[in-house]
Protein backbone atom coordinates (compact mmCIF):
# COMPACT_ATOMS: atom_id res chain seq x y z
CA UNK A 1 0.00 0.00 0.00
CA UNK A 2 1.55 2.87 -0.63
CA UNK A 3 1.58 5.81 1.97
CA UNK A 4 -0.79 9.13 1.72
CA UNK A 5 1.14 12.42 2.88
CA UNK A 6 -1.82 15.12 3.35
CA UNK A 7 -1.90 18.17 2.05
CA UNK A 8 -1.02 20.91 4.66
CA UNK A 9 -3.97 23.47 5.45
CA UNK A 10 -3.99 26.53 7.90
CA UNK A 11 -5.11 26.00 11.23
CA UNK A 12 -8.81 26.91 12.09
CA UNK A 13 -9.90 26.20 8.47
CA UNK A 14 -9.36 22.33 7.78
CA UNK A 15 -12.63 20.95 6.83
CA UNK A 16 -14.00 17.67 9.04
CA UNK A 17 -13.81 15.48 5.59
CA UNK A 18 -10.24 16.47 5.41
CA UNK A 19 -9.56 15.59 9.04
CA UNK A 20 -11.09 12.23 8.65
CA UNK A 21 -9.07 11.61 5.13
CA UNK A 22 -5.70 12.65 7.26
CA UNK A 23 -6.54 10.20 10.12
CA UNK A 24 -7.15 7.19 7.90
CA UNK A 25 -4.04 7.91 5.67
CA UNK A 26 -1.66 7.72 8.76
CA UNK A 27 -3.18 4.57 9.70
CA UNK A 28 -0.18 2.90 7.66
CA UNK A 29 3.12 4.61 8.20
CA UNK A 30 5.52 4.92 5.39
CA UNK A 31 8.45 1.99 5.97
CA UNK A 32 11.88 3.10 7.35
CA UNK A 33 13.89 3.53 4.50
CA UNK A 34 17.56 2.38 5.24
CA UNK A 35 20.57 5.76 5.86
CA UNK A 36 22.44 3.39 3.56
CA UNK A 37 20.06 3.82 0.85
CA UNK A 38 20.40 7.95 0.79
CA UNK A 39 23.61 10.14 -0.19
CA UNK A 40 23.33 13.49 1.29
CA UNK A 41 25.45 14.82 -1.53
CA UNK A 42 23.45 13.93 -4.17
CA UNK A 43 20.29 15.67 -5.59
CA UNK A 44 19.36 12.79 -7.88
CA UNK A 45 20.23 10.13 -4.74
CA UNK A 46 17.99 11.96 -2.59
CA UNK A 47 14.96 12.35 -4.92
CA UNK A 48 15.30 8.73 -5.13
CA UNK A 49 15.37 7.97 -1.72
CA UNK A 50 13.09 9.88 -0.82
CA UNK A 51 10.54 10.46 -3.46
CA UNK A 52 9.64 6.98 -4.96
CA UNK A 53 7.11 6.01 -6.83
CA UNK A 54 5.61 9.66 -7.68
CA UNK A 55 5.21 10.84 -11.06
CA UNK A 56 6.02 14.12 -12.59
CA UNK A 57 2.37 14.85 -12.91
CA UNK A 58 1.26 14.19 -9.37
CA UNK A 59 0.13 16.65 -7.71
CA UNK A 60 2.96 18.01 -4.58
CA UNK A 61 2.10 16.51 -1.58
CA UNK A 62 5.62 16.86 -0.10
CA UNK A 63 6.65 20.78 -0.63
CA UNK A 64 6.95 21.74 3.14
CA UNK A 65 6.67 17.85 4.75
CA UNK A 66 10.37 16.54 5.83
CA UNK A 67 11.67 13.94 3.97
CA UNK A 68 11.18 10.47 5.38
CA UNK A 69 14.46 9.45 5.70
CA UNK A 70 15.15 12.53 7.90
CA UNK A 71 17.76 13.80 5.64
CA UNK A 72 17.21 17.49 4.83
CA UNK A 73 16.42 19.02 1.20
CA UNK A 74 19.33 20.20 -0.63
CA UNK A 75 19.14 23.78 -0.67
CA UNK A 76 17.78 25.35 -4.78
CA UNK A 77 16.07 21.45 -5.22
CA UNK A 78 12.03 21.77 -6.27
CA UNK A 79 9.90 19.21 -5.65
CA UNK A 80 9.66 15.98 -7.67
CA UNK A 81 6.13 17.70 -9.83
CA UNK A 82 8.10 20.48 -11.02
CA UNK A 83 11.53 19.06 -12.17
CA UNK A 84 13.07 16.62 -14.24
CA UNK A 85 16.07 14.81 -13.34
CA UNK A 86 19.33 15.64 -15.19
CA UNK A 87 20.51 13.42 -17.95
CA UNK A 88 23.28 10.84 -16.91
CA UNK A 89 26.84 12.60 -17.82
CA UNK A 90 28.30 11.07 -21.16
CA UNK A 91 30.83 9.40 -21.44
CA UNK A 92 34.16 11.43 -21.66
CA UNK A 93 35.79 11.44 -25.25
CA UNK A 94 39.11 10.67 -25.87
CA UNK A 95 41.27 13.08 -26.72
CA UNK A 96 42.45 13.33 -30.42
CA UNK A 97 45.66 12.08 -31.63
CA UNK A 98 48.74 13.86 -33.16
CA UNK A 99 47.86 14.64 -36.76
CA UNK A 100 49.17 13.23 -39.23
CA UNK A 101 49.97 13.29 -43.33
CA UNK A 102 52.44 12.25 -46.23
CA UNK A 103 52.95 15.65 -48.39
CA UNK A 104 54.99 15.10 -51.68
CA UNK A 105 57.75 17.88 -52.75
CA UNK A 106 58.61 18.35 -56.43
CA UNK A 107 58.41 15.32 -58.81
CA UNK A 108 60.43 16.54 -61.39
CA UNK A 109 63.73 17.47 -58.92
CA UNK A 110 63.43 14.15 -57.72
CA UNK A 111 63.22 12.33 -60.67
CA UNK A 112 66.27 14.37 -61.92
CA UNK A 113 68.11 14.02 -59.57
CA UNK A 114 67.98 10.26 -60.54
CA UNK A 115 68.00 10.52 -63.48
CA UNK A 116 72.03 11.54 -62.92
CA UNK A 117 72.42 7.97 -61.30
CA UNK A 118 71.80 6.09 -64.51
CA UNK A 119 75.19 4.68 -65.97
CA UNK A 120 76.73 6.51 -62.97
CA UNK A 121 80.07 4.81 -62.41
CA UNK A 122 80.01 6.51 -59.23
CA UNK A 123 78.36 4.70 -55.70
CA UNK A 124 77.62 2.05 -58.55
CA UNK A 125 77.51 -1.11 -57.36
CA UNK A 126 76.93 -3.48 -60.02
CA UNK A 127 77.82 -3.68 -63.45
CA UNK A 128 76.45 -5.40 -66.63
CA UNK A 129 78.04 -5.67 -70.02
CA UNK A 130 75.62 -5.14 -72.99
CA UNK A 131 75.52 -6.03 -76.45
CA UNK A 132 77.99 -7.48 -79.38
CA UNK A 133 80.00 -3.90 -78.47
CA UNK A 134 80.54 -5.07 -74.84
CA UNK A 135 79.65 -1.66 -73.19
CA UNK A 136 79.71 -1.32 -69.68
CA UNK A 137 76.21 0.01 -67.45
CA UNK A 138 77.01 0.77 -64.16
CA UNK A 139 73.80 1.23 -61.96
CA UNK A 140 72.60 0.17 -58.08
CA UNK A 141 71.49 -3.00 -57.19
CA UNK A 142 69.14 -1.52 -54.51
CA UNK A 143 67.23 0.47 -57.11
CA UNK A 144 67.26 -2.49 -59.54
CA UNK A 145 65.99 -5.15 -57.56
CA UNK A 146 63.03 -3.09 -55.47
CA UNK A 147 61.36 -1.52 -58.97
CA UNK A 148 61.73 -4.89 -61.16
CA UNK A 149 61.36 -8.74 -60.05
CA UNK A 150 63.54 -10.50 -62.65
CA UNK A 151 66.64 -8.08 -61.62
CA UNK A 152 65.61 -8.96 -57.83
CA UNK A 153 66.36 -12.42 -58.78
CA UNK A 154 69.45 -12.13 -60.68
CA UNK A 155 70.58 -9.87 -58.18
CA UNK A 156 69.84 -11.83 -54.99
CA UNK A 157 72.80 -14.03 -54.90
CA UNK A 158 75.55 -14.37 -52.19
CA UNK A 159 78.73 -14.16 -52.64
CA UNK A 160 80.60 -16.12 -55.24
CA UNK A 161 81.97 -19.31 -53.32
CA UNK A 162 79.12 -19.41 -50.61
CA UNK A 163 76.85 -22.08 -49.84
CA UNK A 164 73.75 -19.91 -50.76
CA UNK A 165 75.26 -18.70 -54.53
CA UNK A 166 73.90 -20.57 -57.26
CA UNK A 167 76.76 -19.15 -59.63
CA UNK A 168 80.05 -18.34 -59.28
CA UNK A 169 78.95 -14.38 -60.43
CA UNK A 170 80.00 -12.30 -57.99
CA UNK A 171 76.66 -10.25 -56.27
CA UNK A 172 78.48 -6.71 -58.32
CA UNK A 173 78.89 -8.91 -61.42
CA UNK A 174 79.53 -8.38 -64.66
CA UNK A 175 76.38 -9.68 -65.76
CA UNK A 176 76.82 -10.49 -69.65
CA UNK A 177 74.08 -9.30 -71.80
CA UNK A 178 75.03 -10.19 -75.39
CA UNK A 179 71.42 -10.12 -76.82
CA UNK A 180 70.11 -6.53 -76.45
CA UNK A 181 71.28 -3.10 -77.26
CA UNK A 182 73.02 -1.26 -75.03
CA UNK A 183 70.87 1.91 -76.18
CA UNK A 184 67.58 -0.72 -75.38
CA UNK A 185 68.90 -1.59 -72.40
CA UNK A 186 69.78 2.40 -71.06
CA UNK A 187 66.38 3.14 -71.84
CA UNK A 188 64.88 0.19 -69.89
CA UNK A 189 67.39 1.22 -67.17
CA UNK A 190 66.49 5.05 -67.35
CA UNK A 191 63.34 3.88 -66.65
CA UNK A 192 63.68 1.86 -63.70
CA UNK A 193 65.10 5.06 -61.79
CA UNK A 194 63.27 7.57 -63.23
CA UNK A 195 59.39 5.89 -64.65
CA UNK A 196 59.81 7.87 -67.55
CA UNK A 197 61.78 6.32 -70.52
CA UNK A 198 63.31 8.16 -73.77
CA UNK A 199 62.46 6.50 -77.11
CA UNK A 200 62.47 6.79 -80.84
CA UNK A 201 61.15 4.97 -83.59
CA UNK A 202 64.65 2.79 -84.01
CA UNK A 203 64.41 1.69 -80.54
CA UNK A 204 60.56 1.45 -79.62
CA UNK A 205 60.02 -2.13 -80.64
CA UNK A 206 63.28 -3.39 -79.29
CA UNK A 207 62.41 -1.93 -75.74
CA UNK A 208 58.69 -3.10 -75.77
CA UNK A 209 59.96 -6.67 -76.43
CA UNK A 210 62.47 -6.16 -73.03
CA UNK A 211 59.78 -4.79 -71.23
CA UNK A 212 57.61 -8.01 -71.64
CA UNK A 213 60.90 -9.74 -70.76
CA UNK A 214 61.20 -8.01 -67.80
CA UNK A 215 57.82 -7.76 -66.52
CA UNK A 216 57.65 -4.26 -66.46
CA UNK A 217 54.35 -3.64 -67.64
CA UNK A 218 54.11 0.25 -66.97
CA UNK A 219 57.30 0.14 -69.55
CA UNK A 220 54.80 -1.81 -72.10
CA UNK A 221 52.20 0.35 -72.23
CA UNK A 222 54.46 3.34 -72.57
CA UNK A 223 55.96 2.04 -75.88
CA UNK A 224 52.70 0.72 -77.25
CA UNK A 225 51.03 4.19 -76.96
CA UNK A 226 54.21 5.43 -78.28
CA UNK A 227 53.98 3.41 -81.59
CA UNK A 228 50.83 4.02 -81.53
CA UNK A 229 51.10 8.02 -81.70
CA UNK A 230 54.07 7.80 -84.16
CA UNK A 231 53.66 4.85 -86.46
CA UNK A 232 54.20 5.36 -89.64
CA UNK A 233 54.48 3.61 -93.24
CA UNK A 234 58.06 3.30 -92.65
CA UNK A 235 58.92 2.06 -89.51
CA UNK A 236 56.74 -0.62 -90.72
CA UNK A 237 58.07 -1.10 -93.53
CA UNK A 238 61.37 -1.91 -91.81
CA UNK A 239 59.64 -3.98 -89.08
CA UNK A 240 58.89 -6.39 -92.48
CA UNK A 241 62.00 -5.35 -94.10
CA UNK A 242 63.62 -7.50 -90.82
CA UNK A 243 60.24 -10.02 -90.95
CA UNK A 244 60.70 -11.23 -94.33
CA UNK A 245 63.80 -12.67 -93.33
CA UNK A 246 62.10 -14.66 -90.15
CA UNK A 247 60.21 -17.50 -89.21
CA UNK A 248 57.12 -14.57 -88.43
CA UNK A 249 56.99 -14.36 -91.97
CA UNK A 250 55.10 -17.14 -92.99
CA UNK A 251 52.70 -17.00 -90.09
CA UNK A 252 50.79 -13.90 -92.16
CA UNK A 253 47.76 -14.50 -93.60
CA UNK A 254 47.30 -13.84 -97.77
CA UNK A 255 45.09 -10.63 -97.04
CA UNK A 256 47.93 -9.08 -94.75
CA UNK A 257 50.71 -10.16 -97.22
CA UNK A 258 49.00 -8.98 -100.45
CA UNK A 259 48.88 -5.50 -98.46
CA UNK A 260 52.30 -5.34 -97.46
CA UNK A 261 53.11 -6.17 -100.76
CA UNK A 262 51.33 -3.01 -101.70
CA UNK A 263 53.68 -0.93 -100.57
CA UNK A 264 56.49 1.53 -102.75
CA UNK A 265 58.75 1.76 -99.16
CA UNK A 266 59.66 -2.07 -98.88
CA UNK A 267 63.37 -2.13 -98.68
CA UNK A 268 63.80 -4.99 -99.83
CA UNK A 269 64.70 -6.44 -103.59
CA UNK A 270 61.86 -8.05 -105.80
CA UNK A 271 63.89 -10.96 -106.56
CA UNK A 272 64.33 -11.67 -102.53
CA UNK A 273 60.83 -11.01 -102.24
CA UNK A 274 59.43 -13.69 -104.97
CA UNK A 275 61.29 -15.93 -103.04
CA UNK A 276 59.89 -14.92 -99.70
CA UNK A 277 56.53 -15.25 -101.08
CA UNK A 278 57.40 -18.80 -102.59
CA UNK A 279 58.57 -20.09 -98.99
CA UNK A 280 55.35 -18.62 -97.42
CA UNK A 281 53.01 -20.11 -100.19
CA UNK A 282 54.16 -23.72 -99.62
CA UNK A 283 54.28 -23.58 -95.45
CA UNK A 284 50.59 -22.37 -95.94
CA UNK A 285 49.71 -24.92 -98.24
CA UNK A 286 50.81 -27.58 -95.96
CA UNK A 287 49.03 -25.90 -92.78
CA UNK A 288 45.74 -24.91 -94.89
CA UNK A 289 46.20 -28.28 -96.93
CA UNK A 290 45.22 -26.37 -100.10
CA UNK A 291 47.16 -26.29 -103.38
CA UNK A 292 50.14 -23.82 -103.94
CA UNK A 293 48.61 -21.44 -106.45
CA UNK A 294 45.49 -21.03 -104.64
CA UNK A 295 46.78 -20.26 -101.30
CA UNK A 296 49.33 -17.73 -102.96
CA UNK A 297 46.65 -16.10 -105.51
CA UNK A 298 46.34 -13.01 -103.92
CA UNK A 299 49.87 -12.13 -102.77
CA UNK A 300 51.03 -13.22 -106.18
CA UNK A 301 49.77 -10.09 -107.91
CA UNK A 302 51.08 -8.07 -106.26
CA UNK A 303 54.60 -8.93 -107.36
CA UNK A 304 56.48 -6.52 -109.50
CA UNK A 305 58.12 -9.20 -112.20
CA UNK A 306 58.70 -6.36 -115.03
CA UNK A 307 61.72 -5.09 -112.67
CA UNK A 308 63.32 -8.53 -113.14
CA UNK A 309 65.75 -8.72 -116.10
CA UNK A 310 65.95 -11.29 -118.68
CA UNK A 311 68.03 -13.42 -116.70
CA UNK A 312 65.85 -13.50 -113.54
CA UNK A 313 62.66 -14.20 -115.58
CA UNK A 314 64.50 -17.04 -116.69
CA UNK A 315 65.33 -18.97 -113.75
CA UNK A 316 61.85 -17.65 -112.16
CA UNK A 317 60.37 -20.00 -115.45
CA UNK A 318 61.96 -22.89 -114.22
CA UNK A 319 61.36 -22.42 -110.51
CA UNK A 320 57.78 -21.88 -111.36
CA UNK A 321 57.41 -25.43 -113.33
CA UNK A 322 57.59 -27.08 -110.37
CA UNK A 323 55.37 -25.45 -107.88
CA UNK A 324 52.54 -23.17 -110.61
CA UNK A 325 53.50 -20.52 -108.15
CA UNK A 326 53.16 -17.28 -110.54
CA UNK A 327 50.40 -17.48 -113.22
CA UNK A 328 51.97 -17.83 -116.82
CA UNK A 329 49.72 -14.40 -117.94
CA UNK A 330 51.81 -12.76 -115.26
CA UNK A 331 55.06 -13.94 -116.31
CA UNK A 332 54.07 -13.61 -120.33
CA UNK A 333 53.30 -9.98 -119.48
CA UNK A 334 56.65 -9.62 -117.75
CA UNK A 335 58.31 -10.50 -120.63
CA UNK A 336 55.96 -8.42 -122.95
CA UNK A 337 57.21 -5.24 -121.15
CA UNK A 338 60.77 -6.29 -122.38
CA UNK A 339 60.47 -6.83 -125.78
CA UNK A 340 57.97 -3.58 -125.85
CA UNK A 341 60.53 -1.50 -124.36
CA UNK A 342 57.81 -0.28 -122.16
CA UNK A 343 55.08 -1.37 -119.40
CA UNK A 344 52.37 -1.51 -122.29
CA UNK A 345 49.97 -4.15 -121.21
CA UNK A 346 50.70 -3.87 -117.50
CA UNK A 347 49.47 -2.20 -114.61
CA UNK A 348 51.27 1.21 -113.83
CA UNK A 349 52.04 0.21 -109.74
CA UNK A 350 53.67 -3.27 -110.74
CA UNK A 351 56.23 -1.41 -113.21
CA UNK A 352 57.25 1.32 -110.25
CA UNK A 353 60.52 0.06 -108.50
CA UNK A 354 60.34 -0.01 -104.67
CA UNK A 355 62.90 1.73 -102.16
CA UNK A 356 64.81 -1.25 -102.07
CA UNK A 357 64.74 -2.27 -105.65
CA UNK A 358 68.16 -2.70 -106.91
CA UNK A 359 68.29 -0.54 -110.28
CA UNK A 360 68.36 -2.73 -113.82
CA UNK A 361 69.32 -1.77 -116.99
CA UNK A 362 65.44 -1.66 -118.42
CA UNK A 363 64.25 0.01 -115.75
CA UNK A 364 64.76 3.36 -117.71
CA UNK A 365 62.01 1.94 -120.11
CA UNK A 366 59.48 1.17 -117.60
CA UNK A 367 59.42 4.94 -116.16
CA UNK A 368 56.20 6.62 -117.86
CA UNK A 369 58.23 9.86 -117.58
CA UNK A 370 61.05 8.89 -119.59
CA UNK A 371 61.39 9.68 -123.37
Amino acid sequence: MRACFPIPIPSGKRPARAASAARVGFTTSPPPLSPSRCLPDSRAAWSRCCLPGFPSNAPCRTAQRPPPCGLPRPAGLPPACLRRLPPPPSPRQPMAGPCSARLQGEAAAFTAALRTLVNNPQFSDVTFVVGQEQQKVFAHRCVLACRCQAFQGMLGQGPAGSEDSPSSIPPQGPFILGNVQPEVFLAVIEFLYTNSVTLNSHIALEVLTSSVEYGLQDLCKLCVKFIKDTLSVEQVCEALQAVVRTQGFHELSDVVLARVLRSDRLAVDELDLVQAVREWAHVSSAVLERPVPEVAALPVRELRLPLLAPSELVTLESHNQRDLLIPAESIAAAWRSHALRKGSGVPSRLCRPRRGTRPRDHHRHLDPHAK
